[in-house]
């Protein structure tokens, strides 16, 4: 769901003795162990931008064996071969996960900024969700496949089909949905049979290094199988993505980082499980209702502050109606209420961090530099990191702010002549990653059809859940997570064969 990494602030020793007494229970989990590291790194409230408080702060050598006990649980233990040790250890940290549900919505509001409402979906009780999922799955999926008989060379042959966990597993995910990126790659992986090393996204540590002590302290998952592990060098990340004893990368978060770990990958040829980047399209018929579709643009334009990657950036509006539809737009953001995300009646929290800020409002700024017209928004809110419901029209479906992932509450409209335009310049762009369409369903489905996403929403309808499998065409990624596809992702196939006797 993610798409962008900050770095956080590192602290070294001058900060030590605070770091430790605010981070408490925060500790890295490696081998089952929970462990500190010799240095930490402030974790900032974005609603306040003052420090919530202190991850330790992994080095070189601590990834290093955190890849080493996943590697020795995976070949030595019995993990990959024991399914009924994997369903009671899913089962356990479901039910870890609702008991403690109360104090992770906590720590996510705080630490990432997302409302109590987003908490009670894709921020924390989704995510809890796709853990059950795995769990009952992994209960009734078919390991094996049999393929019956082949004759060759006079002799009948029986063949079938085994799967097979594709081993350690290095996990990296982005800061804007924490919950729901780690387990969505964490609960498939276990339910496989693979082994892990999960790195936190180093502007949300705090929620991610919890859910390795719920691991650690609530579950039977044997030491080695669940690695967490914190830090903002981008060292760490060299070593999950390089290491030799690491099967497979699964990552979340931008495009650039993305190629950038493909290829870092590409000298052990790891497989590459790849959620990245999206600049989707909601395309508004002139035969829509218009409310609706305006409701939907604005609203889910700036869910979480605009950081979703699925998120439908670009609104392609028909030229007879654009100043009726900017208008609705305009209306509908004016009632965006955002502030401390802790209130039950925020609709919208902070972006995560300062510099975040910075790089949306820099985008905003060249946008009119370059003749976009600015109709609202586009301006900082003090304290935490605000950035107010931003609507641009009179936008070049080529240029950077059309073209280029935001991440933050800013909605470009772009305006089309025909069917084949709108098509066409929802498809201008590389990524693919959703897209949404309001008007007659049978036009509208007939329109999503030809257009290169990997999701989308015909008329509001809601595709997320655990069993859909979720991804990007183009440069939105690599393969599909959640769903039966999701747990695909991590198993091998193997073939079998035995002669079975003379044929005819």
């Amino acid at each position: 769901m993610g798409s962008q990494e900050t770095a956080a602030t590192t602290t070294g020793s001058p900060g030590g003795a605070k770091a430790t007494e605010q981070v408490a229970a925060r500790h890295l989990l490696i081998d089952g162990a929970l462990v500190g590291a010799d240095r930490t790194f402030a974790s900032l409230n974005p609603a306040t931008g003052e420090v919530l408080g202190y991850a330790p702060d992994a080095g070189v050598e601590q990834a290093t064996a955190a890849v080493a006990a996943a590697r020795r649980a995976f070949d030595a233990g019995d993990w990959a071969t024991d399914t009924e040790l994997r369903i009671r250890c899913l089962d356990q940290l479901h039910q870890a996960l609702i008991e403690h549900r109360d104090e992770f919505a906590a720590l996510t509001i705080a630490e990432v900024g997302a409302t109590a409402a987003l908490t009670q979906g894709a921020q924390l009780d989704q995510p809890i969700a796709i853990v059950r999922y795995y769990a009952d799955l992994l209960k009734n999926y078919p390991m094996t496949e049999d393929l019956g008989n082949i004759e060759s060379r006079g002799m009948l042959h029986h063949r079938w089909v085994e799967k097979e966990a594709a081993g350690v597993v290095a996990a990296i995910i982005a800061y804007n949905y924490p919950n729901q990126l780690a387990l969505a790659k964490l609960a498939p992986a276990l339910a496989a049979g693979c082994t892990l090393v999960l790195k936190a996204a180093p502007d949300t540590p705090l929620v991610t290094l919890a859910l390795g002590e719920l691991i650690a302290n609530h579950t039977d998952i044997p030491a080695g199988v669940v690695n967490v592990l914190s830090s903002p060098d981008p060292e760490v990340g060299a070593v999950l993505t390089t290491d030799a004893r690491v099967d497979m990368v699964t990552f979340t978060g931008s495009t650039p980082t993305g190629r950038a770990i493909m290829a870092a990958a590409s000298g052990t040829l790891k497989r590459v499980f790849l959620e990245l980047g999206g600049k989707s399209a909601a395309i508004i018929l002139d035969d829509a209702d218009f409310n609706m579709a305006a409701v939907f643009a604005a609203f889910s334009m700036v869910t979480h502050a605009g950081q979703g990657c699925a998120l439908t950036s670009r609104l392609l509006v028909p030229n007879s109606r654009h100043d009726e539809i900017v208008e609705l737009i305009k209306t509908n953001f004016s009632h965006v209420r955002y502030g401390d995300p802790a209130d039950p009646t925020t609709y919208m929290g902070p972006l995560i961090s300062a510099r975040q800020r910075e790089k949306v409002d820099g985008m905003v700024q060249r946008a009119v530099a370059a003749g976009a017209t600015l109709v609202t928004g586009g301006e900082k809110v003090d304290p935490g990191f605000f950035y107010t419901p931003t609507l641009l029209t009179n936008v070049d479906p080529d240029s950077e702010i059309a073209q280029e992932e935001v991440f933050g509450p800013v909605l470009t409209v772009i305006g089309y002549d025909d069917d084949d335009d709108a098509v066409r310049i929802a498809n201008n762009s590389i990524y693919g990653l959703s897209g949404a369409i309001f008007g007659d369903q049978e036009r509208a489905l007939a329109m999503a059809r030809r257009i290169r996403t990997g999701t989308f929403s015909i008329n509001g309808g809601n595709y997320f859940s655990p069993d859909a499998p979720f991804g990007g065409y183009k440069q939105s990624g690599i393969g599909r997570e959640m769903g039966v596809s999701g747990l695909e992702e991590f198993l091998e196939s193997k073939t079998f064969a035995v002669p079975v006797g003379a044929a005819g």
